[in-house]
């Protein structure tokens, strides 16, 4: 039964998978205060005496025990049971010596503990080398069995000396010694009973160490695999389409960052293996232009290109981008979403499979099975985040020779999450912005600024700027946040009336085609103000809009607020982005406005929205299932995790078959991971 539970809860089958089970804690079981010495507010503390009351208080589902403890100097702390109460009463003897390990507080002005961890003074273990005691991670379900964290220490004291003389170092010793690293027979029992902290210390980075580098040795074997197993097409030529564009009808330089990623693709398509590239690049930095250049080799080369993007605005705002772009040229340019009429369509698929068509740009509706191309060569796909795997993967399927593939997020992922979690892809970075663009300038407002925020808006209008204001919109409350979005408009248009101001307002509630229609209106001019929720997050580019007016912004996350600021500072004047929060803010809360004050760089800003959110709420749970580890933190083991990328990447530099009689522990070990994990961080 026991074992029935452990499976279905903590997946461990095995005495192997049991030792595997790391406590995620330690505490010092070694240390006893006094009563009068407990701080209410610490985190745990263990004291000891006698019960010289236990008193049965309320009736029937309300009922508790209330017990007096006293220790040896007189001290008295009262002790708190909401359940097992029948076992309480039955077992707690008063002239008997106890020992209470739990967390302190107070109550009626008097010191608590409720419910702590309870045992007889004479047969507290206290062979615990050095007093340390682990917390393991359990369900509710299995402390609801008395399977708590005590219960699986003591299992763990019966099972390890089972199969501790049959553990055996999966690292080469030289990596052992080179990093200072204990042999894994002595960090698995340092783990579960440290004999001191210097050496649980020491056995917690042995195994965060081996955990990491073979996560990375794991990515660089599908890296490796993907290169050798899958072909690509070559592009040689760099033609007149590409050199006539960038001669003639660049409508700016390029940066240098731009120029790099454009010399890094052109690499890749020249190759001979299939590129599946990662281009990161901030708001506004210029990743659309980039994508039309690789469009414009694979055209070059004889083949079609498709850009795929997760909204018909965004897809909208491609099109008539890159259209104008190239509209003086020879290249066919058409756009396929959902709201695509049926008579274009027909006319769209057929020049796309005579090869009319050079560049397509879409939403999904380009991983439709009628959607066929003549010779697909590159995929583009923007705000890969937002696509699943399974569609992005029917979208270069559509070539009997994969596509080279070209993934853009304009979500800045950090490095220690791109090394883990996209580690089998090339990344590439654009980390400049466009000359001539100005800093957004960011501040953070009260409610009880909201005047004076009024005051500021009417002088940008008054200069001929354009506002947005953003309400947030959480699903699980969604007609709060309708309300709270139609209650803004209307004071918005009481403060600003006609006919000397004009309102626009967008939500998600509308029709596609009232949404584009006012979006129309704003980027046109024909008002000053639009009133949205975060659907204009990603696809609207209205160059003279200059000030972004965050609602609520305490209910946004970081990233998300980084990339509502990024749809203005697009024109050449000085932009604006205004927070605005309730006076109360949490801790977390007060961070973020900082945050977004203090920076605008994307990466920065998701360095410390990973330190806040951890790593699974950033890349979503598609990808969550890359990150479950048993003992590393990518947040606070970056140190660890780039000298395990070092040693990995020296091991496949120099010997990627594993072939070496030092590698054999490593090998088999690798074979048995990628057996047992799915691979979550392919792109395509």
């Amino acid at each position: 039964m026991r074992a029935d539970l452990l499976k279905s809860e903590l997946g461990i089958r095995t005495i192997a998978d049991l030792v595997r089970h790391y406590p995620f804690r330690h505490i010092d079981r070694s240390k006893f205060y006094l009563i009068s010495e407990v701080d209410p507010n610490a985190a745990l503390v263990q004291v000891k005496g006698k019960f010289i009351r236990i008193d049965s208080i309320g009736a029937q589902r309300a009922t508790r025990m209330v017990g007096a403890f006293q220790d040896a100097q007189g001290g008295i702390m009262e002790v708190v049971w909401f359940r097992s109460l029948t076992w309480i009463k039955q077992s707690i003897k008063p002239d008997l010596e106890y020992v209470l390990f739990g967390k302190p507080g107070v109550f009626n002005n008097k010191l608590q503990m409720t419910h702590p961890e309870i045992e007889l003074a004479a047969e507290f273990d206290k062979p615990l080398k050095g007093g340390l005691e682990g917390v393991y991670p359990v369900t509710e379900k299995l402390k609801s069995r008395k399977l708590d964290s005590r219960a699986i220490r003591n299992l763990m004291q019966t099972a390890l000396p089972q199969v501790l003389s049959s553990i055996a170092d999966t690292l080469p010793a030289y990596i052992i010694k080179r990093q200072n690293l204990l042999n894994m027979r002595t960090a698995i029992q340092a783990i579960h009973f440290p004999e001191n902290t210097q050496q649980l210390s020491e056995a917690q980075r042995t195994l965060k160490f081996e955990e990491l580098f073979y996560v990375q040795m794991r990515l660089m074997k599908v890296k490796s695999l993907r290169e050798q197993n899958i072909k690509g097409l070559v592009f040689e030529t760099i033609g007149d389409h590409f050199n006539d564009f960038y001669n003639h009808h660049l409508p700016f330089s390029l940066t240098e960052a731009q120029k790099r990623v454009v010399k890094e693709i052109r690499k890749d398509m020249g190759s001979g293996r299939q590129m599946n590239r990662l281009l990161q690049g901030d708001v506004g930095s210029g990743k659309t232009i980039v994508a039309l250049l690789c469009a414009l080799i694979a055209i070059d080369n004889g083949f079609q290109a498709a850009i795929m993007a997760p909204t018909e605005i965004l897809s909208q705002q491609h099109f008539e981008g890159l259209f104008e772009l190239v509209s003086e040229m020879p290249i066919n340019i058409a756009l396929l979403t959902g709201s695509s009429k049926t008579a274009y369509r027909k006319k769209l698929h057929a020049q796309l499979e005579s090869g009319e068509i050079h560049l397509l740009i879409g939403t999904h509706a380009l991983i439709e099975d009628k959607v066929k191309f003549k010779n697909l060569g590159l995929v583009v796909i923007d705000e890969q985040h937002r696509f699943g795997v399974a569609q992005r993967s029917k979208l270069w399927r559509k070539n009997t020779v994969p596509p080279h593939v070209l993934v853009m997020t304009a979500t800045p992922i950090p490095r220690t999450l791109a090394m883990t979690v996209y580690g089998d892809l090339d990344v590439s970075v654009i980390d400049e912005l466009p000359p001539g663009r100005k800093p957004i300038k960011t501040v953070h407002k009260w409610d009880s600024h909201r005047l004076q925020v009024f005051g500021f808006m009417k002088e940008q209008i008054t200069l001929g700027r354009q506002i947005y204001v953003v309400y947030p919109l959480i699903e699980e409350s969604e007609k709060l946040d309708y309300k709270d979005l139609m209650d803004g408009y209307d004071s918005i248009c009481r403060a600003f009336p006609r006919p000397n101001y004009e309102v626009a307002i967008v939500n998600g509630k509308m029709k596609a085609a009232d949404k584009d229609f006012e979006m129309k209106r704003f980027a046109d001019g024909q008002c000053q103000i639009m009133v949205a929720t975060t659907v204009i997050e990603v696809g609207v580019n209205v160059p003279n809009a200059s000030v972004m007016v965050i609602e609520s912004a305490e209910r946004f996350g970081l990233s998300q607020l980084h990339q509502l600021r990024g749809r203005v500072g697009r024109g050449a004047d000085q932009s604006y982005c205004i927070l605005m929060t309730g006076n109360k803010l949490s801790n977390e809360g007060r961070v973020r406005m900082n945050t977004m004050v203090e920076t605008n760089d994307g990466f920065r800003i998701s360095e410390v929205d990973l330190k806040l959110r951890g790593p699974g709420d950033i890349m979503g749970t598609q990808q969550s299932g890359a990150l479950d580890f048993q003992i590393a933190d990518i947040v606070k083991d970056t140190e660890v995790l780039e000298a395990a990328r070092e040693e990995a990447s020296y091991i496949y530099d120099n010997d990627p078959g594993l072939s070496h009689p030092s590698l054999s522990n490593v090998k088999s070990h690798l074979a048995l991971m990628m057996k047992n994990r799915p691979n979550w961080g392919r792109i395509s």
